[in-house]
């Protein structure tokens, strides 16, 4: 138990170094060449607010592009790539099913239609002078949460709320709002607006300052924190509903305080970057794969790969072509083979019912699994088994541990 403790703590230690690494590298990296001595010591004057370091030397256009376009975008893409992964995590495992994201049950795509409403319609008005981005924010809020009550409820009809009821359901909202969003940019009069519009709901960590980044990072800080006590809910929730209510886990009342909060969250990043996918579809299967499903591991980690892959993803960005390509594209060409991958290689299956059979490992087995859906839950088919989850053979990972 220690080492796996230990071998955690090195892995966290060793992604924020690349976290770190990668940082100073996308501040380097853009249009204009900037030396990266320039680099290192515009950043350590500006982060000191002036008393250390010399800026004599530096051309004052270098010292506006490194800290006016470049550092609030390295600092925007740090904080979306961990708040969508940690999104990712929470949702995954609130509805026990590994295909659960943001983006693929529709959330991501409801707030897009509400930000995409109130910027067309001029809906920032409403909070105000002081506030002008507010309606935005708002708009995109009930997008984002009433695409999540669209997607329960669809998944109830008929009986019993299922796990491919939930992904189908997602699926079909998704698709819904992505149609609603593409009328209203086709009915858009100015071609230069619906150009931006189009470039915006592609994801875009682009035009963003500081206000953008704190934004964001103040509600990701609140979501971190409050997930961070939630860790043995989380490890409840995986283990099915009738187990986790056993346990003394109210499944309804946190599930309806994960989905506010969670939608909030993304709600936040849409109206910032628009909508970027698959982040919160991959990072955490990644994460699971180096330290397991026990989230007081899989959490800091799949946060701290999150930023990282985000950073890559603006680098690729940047630099794939003459003109900057939407960081969405980029998330989408890299995610879904990776994800294809992870599913090959681990041979997930996705099916109901008596005999249905799958070859991957079980909470309640350390060794690969061939029993029946029905005998073993529906977060059976997606987890993997680590020695530190068992004290046995027959052990099940324990959510209070």
């Amino acid at each position: 138990m220690e080492l796996g403790k230990i071998s955690t703590f090195g892995l966290c230690i060793g992604l924020i170094a690349v976290m770190v690494v990668l940082a100073c590298a996308s501040v380097f990296i853009g249009a204009v060449s900037i030396p990266f001595d320039y680099v290192v010591r515009i950043l350590i004057n500006k982060i000191t607010f002036g008393y250390v370091g010399d800026l004599s030397g530096i051309p004052d256009y270098m010292v506006s592009i490194v800290w006016r376009l470049y550092a609030p975008r390295v600092l925007l893409g740090l904080i979306v790539g961990a708040g969508l992964a940690m999104v990712g995590v929470v949702m995954q495992a609130m509805v026990q099913n590994p295909l659960a994201d943001p983006y693929i049950l529709g959330i991501s795509s409801g707030a897009s239609i509400g930000a995409t409403f109130a910027i067309l319609m001029g809906a920032s008005v409403l909070a105000g002078t002081m506030f002008s981005s507010f309606g935005i924010q708002f708009f995109a809020f009930v997008g984002a949460l009433g695409s999540s009550a669209f997607v329960f409820i669809l998944s109830a009809v008929g009986g019993r709320i299922t796990t491919t009821k939930l992904v189908l359901s997602g699926v079909i909202i998704s698709c819904i709002c992505s149609a609603i969003s593409n009328l209203i940019v086709y009915l858009e009069p100015d071609a230069e607006g619906m150009r931006s519009l189009t470039f915006w709901l592609m994801g875009s960590l682009s035009t963003q300052d500081f206000g953008a980044a704190i934004q964001c990072g103040i509600f990701v800080l609140i979501g971190l924190v409050f997930f961070s006590t939630q860790m043995r809910n989380l490890n409840a929730m995986m283990l099915g509903d009738s187990t986790a209510t056993t346990l003394g886990v109210d499944l309804n009342r946190l599930r309806k305080i994960y989905i506010v909060l969670t939608s909030v969250i993304i709600a936040i990043i849409v109206c910032n970057c628009g909508v970027i996918g698959f982040v919160g579809l991959i990072i955490p299967h990644i994460a699971r794969g180096l330290v397991g499903t026990n989230h007081w591991k899989l959490f800091p980690v799949s946060i701290l790969i999150g930023a990282i892959f985000m950073m890559l993803a603006d680098i690729a960005a940047r630099s794939m072509a003459s003109s900057e390509i939407p960081i969405g594209i980029i998330t989408s060409l890299c995610g879904a083979p990776v994800f294809a991958y992870i599913m090959l290689k681990k041979s997930y299956g996705f099916g109901g019912g008596e005999g249905s059979r799958w070859t991957s490992t079980c909470p309640a087995c350390p060794s690969p699994c061939r029993r029946s859906a029905s005998s073993r839950g529906p977060i059976s088919m997606w987890t993997r088994a680590s020695s530190s989850d068992f004290s046995g053979p027959t052990a099940r990972v324990s959510p209070l541990s």
